[in-house]
């Protein structure tokens, strides 16, 4: 898992119902950029608005387009740690090289209960995990210790995408996590000054519109090339933070929408950006 991961999206029709040509061009458009993997439903994927049928679609559909091409990973978490072990038990891996799981939101169990949901699931796995630490979403953050916990508990956990935002927490982990396990960034704009902490990549949202330069600074980062990496951080700086601008993914949405990539919609709750978002984010693709 080194390199840019690119957290796709769920591309919509006007009725609603997933646009899998849309999700087709989106996939080629990442591979062609340089991409190294692909990551399938996560939150960037609206995936808690989709049915059960439509993730098995969705699953089937990115391992077919990505065959032979890039590895591939599924979002697979949630807060309810019995039904996720039955979704993992009953996961088609064809095509799949890891799982993505995020710490359980909106429960806030304690640090024991984060260490104890994961080793329930890394028995029932039929692919490594990484873990998912967002908590600016889940409630919770997941400490440096439990992570360091689990990841010499099992070599079942390969990885975690830390999305803290904490510099402090970064450290502390790549100070002390074993040889083999990954610390993968969670924040595009973040990304490049936590390689040179020792991140070894990042799953990316942004990277999906702008492929080519997003891995590119990744590469560049991870060769130690800063300089030239750091041209591009600030060529792409404004974007990787503007697409949060209200949220995650109506802004990547509104600008792979401009790029001709799919629909500008998304499901509920979620709603389209505004249009003052909108004009900020034009500014900043015509200075791209």
């Amino acid at each position: 898992m080194k390199g840019t991961g690119i957290a796709l999206i769920t591309p919509f029709k006007k009725d609603l119902s997933i646009d899998f040509d849309a999700l087709g061009n989106i996939i080629d458009h990442a591979i062609s950029g340089g991409v190294e993997y692909l990551v399938a439903l996560g939150t960037t994927g609206e995936s808690v608005t989709l049915s059960k049928e439509e993730k098995k679609a969705v699953y089937a559909f990115v391992a077919q387009q990505a065959k032979g091409k890039v590895p591939c990973v599924a979002g697979m978490g949630g807060n309810h740690t019995l039904e996720i072990i039955e979704n993992m038990k009953a996961f088609d891996a064809t095509g799949y090289d890891a799982f993505l799981s995020v710490s359980p939101y909106y429960n806030k169990p304690t640090q024991e209960g984060i260490f104890q949901h994961f080793m329930a699931l890394q028995e029932n796995t039929p692919l490594p995990i990484i873990l998912y630490n967002v908590p600016g979403r889940t409630g919770s953050n997941m400490s440096a210790d439990t992570t360091l916990r689990l990841a010499r508990a099992s070599d079942n956990f390969i990885a975690i995408k830390e999305a803290s935002g904490n510099a402090e927490q970064f450290m502390d982990l790549l100070n002390e996590k074993p040889a083999d396990f990954h610390i993968i960034s969670g924040d595009d704009n973040l990304t490049l000054p936590f390689i040179a902490m020792g991140m070894t990549g990042v799953i990316s949202v942004i990277g999906q519109a702008y492929p080519e330069k997003f891995t590119s600074m990744v590469r560049l980062g991870l060769d130690g090339k800063f300089e030239e990496a750091r041209q591009l951080h600030y060529q792409l700086y404004n974007m990787m933070k503007g697409i949060f601008i209200e949220g995650n993914p109506g802004g990547v949405k509104y600008v792979l929408n401009k790029m001709g990539l799919c629909e500008n919609i998304v499901r509920l709750p979620l709603a389209p950006i505004s249009r003052a978002s909108e004009e900020k984010l034009d500014a900043w693709m015509k200075a791209i």
